[in-house]
């Protein structure tokens, strides 16, 4: 099976090449990576092209379309028999690739997710494990992963088969993995979870995703939005 692995970039030339080495050693030659710039204003997409020349395919957004439809866009361009979602500030373990492939060919899985370490800026231990850092329970149900999302997509590898299930990705949604989790509980896909801290999570305040605290009207507002959009997927 080849491997799609999509990338969405912002501002990410801090960080972004230590990212991809992590990534490509991993890879075969027939496996590819996209990389989707949503408008960066620092050098990025220059640093990505000029360090791996073709090896990494790079589409810059004509305007910025946030992290959301970056991903929709990346996934829409793979070609890959299973799609890796990748952050561009973390940092992959040696064994991602082969213990995430594993489980898709050992154990039929449509989705796999996965545990990571949580690291500062300087790659100093917060914590071993994000899920328990976040307080994650995966294994909550649809209406659980409604309230709390419990699906990381930077630790997210699903099939080929699943992207015209869960894409174009409803307007409503609160994050893209949260939806592609929900989809594969309501189309009863078989999701597996490794308990393998398979990345460094970064997390150095800059972060595009994952940072923000909103507002408890922005969290209803969202949760409504995206139990709507399930509603809508079941009828």
């Amino acid at each position: 099976m080849n491997i799609s692995v999509c990338l969405a970039t912002y501002n990410g030339a801090a960080f972004i090449i230590r990212q991809l080495d992590s990534v490509i050693k991993q890879l075969k030659d027939t496996d590819e990576v996209i990389v989707v710039d949503d408008c960066s204003t620092d050098d990025t997409v220059d640093l990505i092209k000029n360090t791996y020349g073709n090896r990494v395919e790079v589409h810059v957004n004509q305007h910025n379309m946030g992290a959301i439809r970056n991903f929709e866009k990346a996934i829409l361009l793979s070609q890959g028999d299973v799609v890796f979602l990748c952050d561009q500030d973390d940092i992959w373990e040696d064994n991602k690739v082969e213990k995430v492939m594993k489980a898709f060919q050992e154990q039929q899985a449509d989705l796999v997710v996965h545990d990571a370490v949580v690291v500062d800026g300087d790659l100093e231990v917060l914590s071993p494990s994000w899920n328990e850092y976040n307080h994650n329970n995966i294994h909550q149900g649809m209406f659980g992963n409604v309230l709390k999302n419990a699906y990381t997509g930077a630790f997210m590898a699903f099939k080929k088969e699943l992207i015209p299930r869960v894409t174009p990705f409803p307007p409503t949604i609160e994050m893209h993995d949260q939806w592609i989790a929900l989809v594969c509980m309501l189309k009863k896909k078989n999701i597996v979870f490794l308990e393998d801290k398979l990345v460094k999570y970064v997390r150095h305040g800059g972060n595009v995703t994952g940072m923000k605290k909103r507002s408890l009207s922005q969290q209803l507002k969202g949760r409504i939005g995206t139990l709507r959009s399930i509603i809508r997927l079941m009828f």
